[in-house]
């Protein structure tokens, strides 16, 4: 049976609450939900775009810590504020996946934390060896 390793980078703004910032369990890496957090843990100012250019900055460098990159994503849930600003967080999400395209779930919420526009985590296939 495998063991949970906790991941933790100080590239990334550390986690708000009681959580990790990444759990492995084998092959697999789940991300927690990223938000727009500078490594200040401030919210970075502006809109959805660049809000979701954040958390992109964000998930890369605690997949960099975990020995990982965009394209060993499988699966991404994003969370958005507002569903009418769709397309602007669906136009920075594939400048960062390109022609790669993990399954994806996309839920409009009522609020996230710190009323920010958008969080996403992700699952990860992680190469053994």
């Amino acid at each position: 049976m495998s063991k949970l390793e906790i991941i933790a980078t100080n590239e990334a703004p550390a986690a708000i609450g009681p959580y990790s910032q990444a759990v492995r369990f084998g092959n697999l890496l789940f991300t927690s939900g990223q938000i727009p957090l500078g490594l200040d843990g401030q919210v970075v100012a502006g809109g959805i775009v660049e809000q979701t250019h954040q958390v992109f900055q964000n998930l890369q460098a605690v997949l960099k810590a975990s020995g990982c990159v965009l394209s060993d994503v499988i699966k991404a849930t994003v969370f958005i504020k507002d569903m009418n600003q769709f397309s602007a967080l669906n136009e920075v999400y594939a400048s960062y996946f390109g022609d790669h395209k993990p399954a994806r779930s996309t839920v409009e919420v009522a609020r996230l934390p710190r009323d920010v526009f958008v969080e996403i985590e992700l699952v990860v296939s992680v190469s053994v060896g």
